[in-house]
């Protein structure tokens, strides 16, 4: 994948205290250049493949996304498609202290294959939790072409050590929806995902190359024993799932995909991924089978 103004991409220290304070109203509003996209067939199965389709190269379901005949891309994509945080040191957040707390998305239309996108991004909300809590800052990011908008995503981080600021005057648009409540009772079908060890490393190819997901060094500084799975790697092996759960991996009718991300994922470990169905969108959580511990909540694919 290729944007035209990402000349580098900033490393994110750890453990560093050499920032100035935020700014709110600065953040609130921050301009994050609009810039120029390309992607390839390559890149579309490139991804697939880094949230782990084509396990089993013979699936024709999965050859699907992974294979250049009658290619198709995998709805969340768009998480990557455009990916840029060359805007991060300007935020004046401790980037050491913040996760990835909620990822919302929209697509409006399917994802081609391939393609040349505008993306434009701002910073849509931006809330005080309190200073020993931390404050809640969320980015939206939209993929247009010629013809309108492609997609629409709301990424909600969660920034522990920048709390205190205040409550702000200002209106917020397009605000993401409420979690989705998950039903009681059995699911109606669970698929296990297994994640090989090396996955972190493949992923990270489509984008994301945090070194958190890569370099031990960086990992046990941030208070890890080794690399994690980036979070957004876990989203994509859920909407794998629910691909698979829809009976013939009918990626178009896929209208949105919303998650809470609520615990770390190793790689090498396998996701156990539980769906509900209702009329018009599969509810679906996550765990970590070795663990037992639920790292994916409160998920929603909304369908055609």
């Amino acid at each position: 994948m290729r944007a035209q103004q990402l000349v580098s991409r900033p490393s994110i220290s750890f453990g560093r205290n050499n920032r100035m304070p935020v700014d709110p109203q600065k953040l609130l509003a921050l301009d994050i250049p609009q810039r120029h996209f390309e992607f390839s067939e390559r890149d579309t199965m490139l991804y697939a493949l880094g949230i782990g389709f084509g396990q089993n190269p013979t699936d024709e379901n999965e050859l699907r996304f992974t294979f250049e005949r009658n290619l198709k891309a995998v709805p969340t994509m768009a998480s990557v498609i455009g990916w840029d945080r060359t805007w991060i040191p300007a935020t004046g957040l401790n980037w050491s202290q913040v996760v990835h707390g909620e990822e919302h998305l929209n697509i409006f239309r399917p994802l081609p294959v391939a393609g040349a996108f505008t993306i434009s991004s701002r910073v849509s909300d931006l809330v005080d939790k309190g200073k020993d809590k931390g404050a809640i800052l969320r980015v939206e990011t939209t993929a247009s072409d010629r013809t309108g908008p492609i997609f629409r995503r709301t990424s909600s981080f969660f920034a522990r050590g920048d709390g205190g600021f205040g409550k702000l005057p200002h209106i917020v648009l397009d605000s993401p929806p409420p979690p989705a409540p998950i039903p009681d009772g059995k699911p109606h079908a669970c698929v296990e995902c297994v994640t090989p060890p090396n996955s972190a490393l493949l992923y990270r190819l489509s984008g994301d190359r945090n070194p958190l997901h890569s370099d031990p060094e960086v990992a046990v500084a941030a208070g890890f024993p080794r690399p994690i799975l980036h979070g957004l790697c876990s989203y994509g092996h859920a909407c794998r799932a629910v691909l698979q759960a829809l009976g013939n991996y009918e990626a178009e009718r896929i209208t949105s995909f919303d998650a809470r991300f609520s615990a770390p994922v190793f790689p090498g470990e396998t996701l156990q991924i539980s769906m509900w169905h209702t009329n018009n969108a599969v509810l679906f959580e996550a765990l970590v089978k070795e663990r037992n511990l639920r790292v994916l909540k409160n998920g929603q694919a909304k369908l055609r």
